[in-house]
């Protein structure tokens, strides 16, 4: 199968934050979308997203399928080394950010990924979370006490237990799987999620077309009070 897509991505400052702190990469050429949201509460969380966008940005293009994945995750470890370096430069604790990282190719999709910024798929009008969160509630879930939609009001929602230049070794998760045409991908920060359940992504992602998508979800988000940075990347598969 030949892969065709087609994509939207938009980030928004929400209403509560001076600063976005959140950064989105769309490398179509590469069929690489990477969000990254800049720790809250700690210093230069927009140097971190913004340094890893970057960096992701300067892949090559003439790379093979596999050899882009394992340049993306060089990538991403060469982020952490450097944001660990400016925090210890700056004297300050704790740099970081989260990320997700999408590559797509023929056929198969992978995406390596570090906290809770989050990767779904929409499929025959069903939608599933395909990335897990690296925080503490992840664990109350994962052990059945609660579930994603009532862990976003713990009092330790936050609370993440691995990021990009936070920790000595940087440890990514990976997933990957098939695609098929009609396979509508999303990547977003928890600027969203606090705010949309499952059931409103799973709406809103059946429903609204490409073009209006991303501003669609932001407007979900703003409209539940739009507390924190959102951002949303969008990818259909045709």
């Amino acid at each position: 199968m030949t892969l065709r897509t087609r994509y939207s991505v938009q980030s928004h400052v929400g209403l509560k934050r001076k600063v976005n702190e959140d950064a989105v990469l769309a490398l179509p050429e590469l069929n690489i979308w990477v969000v990254s949201d800049g720790m809250g509460g700690h210093a230069a969380g927009d140097y971190a997203s913004r340094l890893i966008a970057d960096m992701a940005a300067g892949i090559p293009l003439d790379l093979a399928p596999g050899d882009r994945l394992q340049a993306l995750r060089d990538t991403l470890h060469e982020a952490h080394r450097l944001i660990r370096a400016e925090a210890a430069s700056q004297g300050i604790d704790v740099i970081g950010a989260t990320v997700v990282a999408l590559l797509l190719a023929e056929g198969h999709f992978a995406a390596l990924w570090a906290g809770d910024s989050r990767l779904y798929r929409l499929r025959d009008g069903e939608i599933e979370m395909l990335t897990t969160d690296h925080s503490v509630v992840a664990a109350l879930v994962e052990a059945g006490h609660m579930s994603w939609d009532e862990a976003e009001h713990h009092p330790q929602s936050n609370a993440i237990t691995r990021a990009v230049g936070v920790g000595d070794e940087l440890e990514l998760e990976k997933i990957k799987g098939d695609i098929l045409p009609g396979d509508r991908f999303l990547i977003c920060s928890d600027g969203l999620t606090k705010y949309a359940t499952f059931e409103m992504l799973r709406k809103s992602l059946s429903e609204q077309p490409i073009e209006v998508i991303c501003d669609h979800l932001i407007q979900i988000a703003l409209a539940g009070g739009g507390g924190d940075n959102i951002t949303t990347a969008v990818i259909d598969i045709i």
